[in-house]
């Protein structure tokens, strides 16, 4: 039992030992391996940073494409709420050219192509759409309007000023879509 007491104390004391030297090596030595820390702590760092520069390559990468993917969506259905909101007033135009082929009744005809084109009229309003007005007696103006001819002014006031309308000119939230074609007088 000595025998073991005392291999158990000397390998205590090995243990002791061990540990002052390598507290005293790792003291003599800590530049080194500061050194080296800061070394592998930039290595390390530029690591991170290259990871992280490809992470937000690749999601911008992606959201480039998904955006050119959903822009290509749009303009292929860009129409479509134009389009579903036009299918009623073709309708009409159908039921109309129906009723045409039926009837002798031309007073009626007129009243309901009047409805169809009001119907027409507002369903351009209410998708910002607008016929320029108050055009027949304005200054021409090249901005929104389109001269085809002149013709000889029927008064003095209308020289130089719209005596006609040729083709109605229309607005889509205040930009021209369409110019006016218009007569002027010299």
């Amino acid at each position: 039992m000595k025998d073991e007491k005392n291999s158990v104390e000397e390998q205590e004391e090995k243990v002791e030992n061990t540990a002052e030297n390598e507290e005293t090596t790792g003291s003599e030595d800590s530049n080194p391996e500061e050194e080296l820390s800061d070394s592998e702590k930039k290595d390390i760092e530029i690591q991170e940073l290259k990871d992280k520069h490809l992470r937000l390559y690749s999601e911008f990468d992606n959201f480039r494409r998904r955006t050119q993917k959903e822009k290509l969506e749009l303009y292929k259905t860009a129409g479509e709420d134009i389009f579903k909101a036009l299918l009623p007033v073709m309708d009409d135009f159908e039921r109309a050219k129906k009723s045409m082929e039926e009837t002798n009744d031309y007073d009626s005809l007129k009243v309901g192509v009047d409805l169809i084109y009001n119907k027409f009229l507002n369903l351009f309003k209410s998708n910002g759409l607008e016929p320029m007005t108050d055009i027949v007696g304005s200054n021409f103006d090249s901005e929104i309007h389109e001269a085809i001819t002149q013709i000889p002014a029927p008064s003095d006031d209308l020289k130089g000023k719209v005596v006609d309308v040729v083709e109605q000119g229309y607005t889509l939230k205040e930009k021209v879509i369409r110019f006016a074609k218009v007569v002027v007088g010299k």
